[in-house]
């Protein structure tokens, strides 16, 4: 029977490497599209495709199995509609849609969508989740491969540079690094950054244990001026990639709504994860699944924020904590199971961790000391004090107490380098 297994999976990946081959080349499409709306309401419009010279993603696992993020993009044969492509993400707008900005005005955000060069016609399909958690249709697009208005100039080129490598990109988690706030003398400090933070992410498991499932690269485009913006402190800066702390009015929270320019940056180099790090030392960062995650360089607690952000961005990891101001309203509906492995509303706890707590602990289990370092279900996780539970009583998605994940987190975390790490066979 084992062997038997092993024959089947040696099947599967051979067909799935062809089926890249047949359908593919080794490089990417970028299909930027703009999202507008407001609380109630959204809308998509085509902005633009664009030639990419990378493909940094898996040949082997072409389509997601992990139905992880609140949007999806599904890439299909024009002539069969047979699925060839998919991957869940999370979108900047989506989080904005849940603010109280959002009940009062509309607001348009570029996103982008990656997918492989397609050889053949394909059928673009963008996906979002209702208030069900059920995907629906948004947008479709045609991509005709031979589409002479597909851009083949590139802007912001700029040169990348090593950082950790361990071989193939199709075989490998890649991470491209991209720096802003720094200026055109920091090159020494972004490199070195670089390289702190690939130490940093080896220091935790269960990356430690699969440092040879990963790359790291790193781009450099100097920003006219070091830092990033503070609006609060009327503190502004000309930046590459234009992140700034108060986003959605959330001090710590520091993103970019320059979507364009972080994609156009991340083209330097193959890559699954894009991560920014911003010159600054104050608190702060952010992650959106599937799309892209942000820490500064200097606080004493930079090697926790790495990693912490990165739970969200590349593990699709929810927050675990509840006890925190944030800008969100309504951010999850209660009634369903969310969607992150790693929070539950116990409507659906067999589909998350129910078969890695032992018998004799209670759910809901009781925040009470004998089973603080025991996995259960223990309400209060994703900015909700009832009626959310989450594994264990800490966790570095919760707080930076500690230096672990809990084991489900490490368990989600471990699945997804699996996923994109898988070997060809050739």
């Amino acid at each position: 029977m084992k062997h038997l297994i092993i024959i089947l999976y040696l099947f599967i990946s051979v067909q799935a490497f062809s089926q890249f081959d047949r359908f593919f080349e080794n490089h990417t499409l970028r299909m930027d599209y703009y999202h507008s709306g407001n609380h109630n309401s959204q809308q998509y419009s085509f902005d633009e495709l664009i030639d990419e010279p990378f493909w940094g993603g898996s040949k082997v696992n072409m389509v997601d199995t992990f139905d992880y993020g609140n949007y999806y993009v599904k890439v299909f044969d024009k002539s069969n509609d047979s699925l060839l492509y998919s991957r869940g993400y999370n979108t900047l707008f989506g989080e904005w849609q849940t603010t109280a900005e959002s009940d009062s005005i509309n607001r348009t955000f570029s996103e982008s969508v990656v997918f492989p060069f397609p050889k053949i016609p394909v059928k673009v399909v963008l996906y979002a989740r209702n208030r069900d958690g059920i995907l629906e249709t948004q947008m479709k697009y045609v991509v005709d491969p031979a589409n002479y208005f597909i851009k083949k100039d590139r802007r912001l080129v700029y040169p990348s540079f090593d950082v950790y490598i361990s071989g193939d990109p199709s075989e490998k988690v890649d991470i491209v690094i991209l720096p802003d706030g720094y200026s055109t003398d920091e090159l020494g400090l972004f490199v070195s950054d670089c390289k702190k933070f690939a130490d940093g992410l080896f220091q935790f498991a269960p990356y430690n244990k699969n440092k040879d499932k990963f790359n790291i690269r790193g781009v450099w485009d100097p920003s006219v001026e070091s830092g990033n913006d503070i609006p609060a402190d009327g503190i502004w800066r000309s930046t590459a990639l234009n992140t700034s702390f108060y986003t959605f009015d959330s001090e710590r929270y520091c993103m970019t709504y320059d979507d364009k320019s972080v994609r156009d940056l991340a083209a330097n180099a193959p890559y699954d994860q894009i991560y920014i790090l911003v010159n600054n030392k104050k608190y702060g960062g952010g992650a959106i699944y599937n799309y892209y995650n942000v820490s500064v360089n200097s606080n004493e607690k930079s090697a926790k924020i790495f990693i912490h952000e990165l739970g969200h961005g590349f593990a699709g990891l929810a927050d675990e904590y509840f006890d925190s101001s944030t800008s969100y309203n309504d951010f999850y509906n209660l009634t369903i199971e969310p969607w992150e492995p790693n929070i539950t509303t116990l409507i659906d706890f067999e589909s998350k961790w129910q078969d890695m707590v032992k018998k004799r602990t209670p759910i809901p289990t009781p925040d009470e000391q004998e089973y603080f370092k025991k996995v259960g279900a223990f309400e209060g996780g994703g900015y909700v004090t009832k009626g959310m539970y989450r594994p264990m009583h800490d966790c570095l998605m919760n707080t930076f107490h500690g230096d672990e994940f809990c084991p489900v987190c490490e368990r989600s975390i471990q699945k997804m380098i699996d996923f994109y790490s898988a070997p060809e066979t050739k």
